[in-house]
């Protein structure tokens, strides 16, 4: 009876383990390098982290690649490269700087969030966030910022990206 019990415990695990193995093959990466945001959409341009295309055309995709598109991300992190990294996330594509004051504006200081939402090198697949505080009387307050910044900052990272990207064909 000990026996029988023991056989039908490994006999239920290995089961459990079987459809445990079977199920991941439900949730395969998506390797087409679509966009995240649209299952539907062609085939993606990004490509390894540390450059190179992999002798694909185009400069695409290497399998040992990160999760977004790899000249926003480096742009992303030249562009910002004054301010101290708190976090950077290449596979979930998102960057976020500590604060930084200016040595001119020592009483105020900024805060920069990075989003990559695609593998592709488009100007919708970037959103920066930029947060502003100043120091009154020993304590940071929130404080507004302009729009316009956010634009800029996503602008001088698009225009990095695209010298990279030109770079980069040869």
């Amino acid at each position: 009876m000990m026996q029988a019990g023991r056989t039908l415990l490994k006999g239920a695990i290995f089961m459990v383990a079987a459809v445990a193995l079977a199920s991941c093959s439900m949730f395969k990466g998506d390797d087409s390098g679509a966009s995240r945001a649209d299952d539907n959409a062609g085939r993606g341009g990004g490509v390894g982290i540390f450059g190179g295309g992999g002798g694909n055309s185009g400069g695409r995709g290497g399998e040992a690649g990160i999760g977004v598109n790899s000249y926003l991300w480096r742009a992303s992190l030249d562009t910002l490269n004054f301010m101290p990294l708190q976090s950077a996330d290449p596979f979930g594509g998102v960057i976020i700087t500590d604060w930084y004051s200016a040595p001119t504006t020592p009483n105020e200081r900024f805060k920069a969030t990075v989003y990559i939402l695609d593998t592709r090198l488009r100007a919708d697949a970037l959103n920066v966030s930029i947060f502003r505080q100043t120091n009154n009387g020993g304590s940071w307050s929130d404080a507004s910022v302009d729009p316009d910044t956010e634009i800029q900052i996503e602008n001088a990272i698009l225009q990095r990206a695209r010298e990279l990207r030109l770079s980069n064909v040869r």
